[in-house]
């Protein structure tokens, strides 16, 4: 891909078959082999064509570089009240203040939608918005009529899958649809959080009833299909491109992403990501990008999609569970987490799996019960786990149903994230702590008796809000002074709209958790941003949410990380903090940046001036000496490595009321002392005068490993607070604490 030197459609198409034409021998089999031609943010083409093709066609005056196609992955109510944009009680919050988002598109590239849902009618809403340029693509049981003025657009794009599937498709074992609709529920469940419309009386078979909708509700949807029903879901890097290259051109507003690529990730510049540059062109086009962050947590240097022009967002809970009363025989009542709806297990046997041998304890394993040797018929089974995904549960609960069993318990490391099992099956989980108290139980008696009760939904302060287990962590892998995330959401138990051939959907919702779930619920919360400032930059409306988050939960309580151990969640784990919609809407300073910004990130990152100049469309040349990666103008500081005297600096623009007057505070990392000016004036509108810190690490001691290896700070003015981290990523040998002194200035 390369500069658009046209802007007439038709040329810049012509020009791509005559280039393939001189490798292939016609024109004929130029429009054979053609794909795509991306015409309207880049240009380029996706052709099928062999290696000894491929290389020919790299050695053409004129082709900046060609590239194999590659694959990436989906990254798989309460939450909107829980973040303070209730529909029904303060009239002054961003929800209202925005319109609900009326008037902007949010474009998601996903596995389809379902149309028929009843999250996406168009009651109340206007006319479609004149700027509008995109199509309902017709296919397979979806057409024209399937769009309304909710979902405005939808178009799917499969010719990059199938160029490299290599076998048939749509077999038996993957159904899907050759058309935008929706047969995995994925798409469905981020297109409702993003902007559903009103639905009351939802829920999964009566838990977690209320009324659903998304974050902006009178903002309009398109779909881009780009991923395809194989091994949960797998989309291709030229299908994405494409679709990528039709949004910018149909007029969208903001782009959630709920996709992502296996560690180790490509490059900022490498086009084989399918995200990474595609959402450089859409960014530079003032369209927002949101991507997921990845389900590969708790571990460090796990988080995706890092470049520095998207908004990457972290899950979290919210604060509502199920608990689940499990009650012994001798009336000792525990409470679980399950999603339970079927009737009541009255007092029935309960059994543990004993082993034998030298390793006694395999036997009561979640993830391979052994269950010959005991009796389960019309019984509950108690098992232990360590493994963290759904795995474990959904074993357990086949092997026991199987067996003949009524129920399990499943003890394990407590991750927040559940799912019901197939039919109602009880399968309730409990930390290990609670259950080694029921294996006790179950020891001490001759014949140990237990009753399961169906769950209730409980919401409200009891319920502390966490990073979720599964959230990818930072730092970025690529560029660790970058932080990574920048934000994170509700993600986890989220209730929304899904495919009728969802396995776990009811009554047209599903519960589903990932970061594939917080993601659109930051694309909504932009939804509403861009609807109130319609001039702000992709770059200035992430650096208000990330600098108005919260660090602790909406009642005050510290947000805490899943993980072994938990701890208190870190910049690493969440960016800035949970998102704070309503704070967001009036940030007083804002961090900006716009093209030169990322050039600068670019140099700093040692990449060479072609590969910038063909990435920003535009002749590069970076400074002889490389500019500083620390002074990309984020929201966010991160020092990796804090040896010496280190100068860091921002600028910042004042977009609360004019001649505002901004008094400076600092929270520095432990050890470090701060100084910045105590108070700034602002005019409106125009950039500040910049903050420089000049920071000194003088102990030279390392700790050991990486969650250990920064401190964290903020340094804040008004609404605005700008996360501060230092760590060191080399000497990871090395035994100590954080630098004991220091000095910033």
């Amino acid at each position: 891909m390369g500069e658009k030197r046209h802007d007439d459609e038709k040329i810049i198409t012509d020009s791509h078959h005559d280039l393939l034409a001189t490798v292939l021998g016609s024109k004929e089999a130029a429009l054979d082999s053609m794909l795509y031609s991306y015409k309207h943010g880049f240009s380029g083409f996706a052709a099928k064509i062999t290696e000894s093709q491929a290389q020919k066609i790299a050695e053409l005056p004129g082709v900046v570089r060609v590239i194999p196609n590659s694959f990436h992955k989906l990254h798989t109510t309460r939450s909107w009240d829980y973040l303070g944009l209730s529909s029904h009680s303060s009239p002054t919050n961003l929800l209202h203040d925005s319109n609900m988002g009326d008037g902007i598109i949010i474009g998601l590239l996903d596995t389809g939608i379902w149309p028929e849902s009843e999250i996406f009618n168009d009651d109340g809403l206007g006319p479609i918005p004149s700027r509008w340029k995109g199509i309902c693509e017709t296919g397979e049981q979806f057409n024209s009529t399937h769009c309304n003025r909710k979902l405005i657009g939808a178009r799917w794009f499969i010719k990059g899958f199938l160029a490299d599937y290599g076998q048939p498709f749509n077999t038996t074992e993957d159904p899907d649809y050759l058309s935008p609709r929706d047969i995995l529920g994925h798409g469905t469940h981020t297109s409702s959080i993003a902007g559903g419309s009103f639905v009351a009386n939802a829920s999964y078979k009566g838990i977690g009833l209320g009324t659903v909708r998304g974050g902006a509700p009178r903002a309009r949807l398109v779909m881009y299909k780009v991923c395809w029903s194989v091994l949960g879901g797998i989309c291709a890097s030229a299908d994405m491109l494409k679709a990528f290259d039709e949004a910018i051109h149909d007029g969208v507003d903001v782009l959630s992403v709920s996709l992502g690529s296996n560690i180790p990730f490509f490059s900022d510049i490498d086009d084989s990501d399918g995200i990474t540059t595609s959402s450089f062109h859409a960014v530079t086009k003032g369209i927002t990008v949101v991507c997921s962050g990845g389900n590969e947590g708790p571990f460090s240097q796990t988080v995706g999609n890092t470049s520095p022009w998207v908004l990457t967002v972290a899950a979290s809970t919210i604060d509502r569970s199920f608990p689940t009363p499990i009650t012994l025989g001798d009336g000792r009542i525990i409470l679980g987490q399950a999603m339970f709806v079927g009737k009541e297990i009255g007092f029935t046997g309960l059994v543990y799996p004993e082993g034998s041998g030298l390793n006694p304890t395999s036997a009561g394993l979640c993830e391979s019960l052994s269950l010959n040797g005991t009796s389960v018929a019309g019984k509950v089974v108690l098992c232990f786990t360590s493994m963290v995904r759904r795995m474990a549960p959904t074993r357990a609960s086949t092997a026991v149903k199987a067996a003949g069993g009524v129920g399990v318990i499943v003890a394990k490391n407590p991750t927040n994230a559940i799912a019901a099992c197939d039919n109602d099956f009880p399968c309730i989980q409990v930390d290990t702590a609670l259950g080694t108290q029921i294996l006790y139980y179950i020891r001490s008696q001759r014949s140990p008796k237990v009753k399961l009760s169906p769950s209730k939904t409980l919401v409200g302060k009891p319920v502390s809000t966490k990073v979720a287990y599964f959230s990818s962590r930072g730092p970025s892998s690529i560029a660790p002074a970058i932080l990574k995330p920048d934000i994170a959401a509700p993600g986890v138990s989220i209730l929304a709209a899904s495919s009728p051939f969802d396995p776990s959907m009811d009554g047209g919702f599903a519960f589903h958790s990932g970061t594939s779930m917080a993601a659109p619920h930051v694309a909504g919360i932009v939804a509403l941003i861009k609807s109130l400032h319609p001039d702000w930059s992709p770059a200035a409306i992430k650096s208000a949410l990330v600098t108005t988050a919260w660090t602790v939960d909406p009642s005050g309580v510290p947000i805490f990380a899943n993980g072994a151990p938990q701890k208190l969640a870190d910049s690493f784990d969440f960016g800035g903090g949970l998102v704070n919609p309503n704070r967001a809407a009036d940030p007083g300073l804002i961090y900006d940046m716009g093209t030169p910004d990322y050039i600068h990130y670019l140099c700093s990152m040692g990449y060479n001036d072609s590969s910038i100049s063909k990435l920003t469309e535009n002749s590069t040349v970076c400074p002889s000496k490389r500019p500083s990666i620390l002074d990309v103008n984020l929201p966010s500081i991160t020092v990796p490595s804090l040896r010496n005297s280190t100068t860091i600096t921002r600028t910042v623009t004042n977009v609360g009321p004019v001649n505002s007057v901004y008094t400076a505070k600092i929270n520095p990392p432990l050890g470090i002392i701060g100084i910045i000016p105590v108070v700034a004036v602002a005019g409106n509108g125009g950039p500040y005068a910049a903050t420089s810190s000049e920071c000194t690490d003088e102990s030279g001691v390392h700790a050991p490993n990486l969650s250990s290896r920064y401190a964290s700070g903020q340094l804040g003015a008004h609404a605005l607070a700008t996360a501060v981290g230092s760590f060191n990523i080399r000497d990871v040998s090395y035994k100590g604490v954080l630098p004991s002194r220091g000095s910033c200035k």
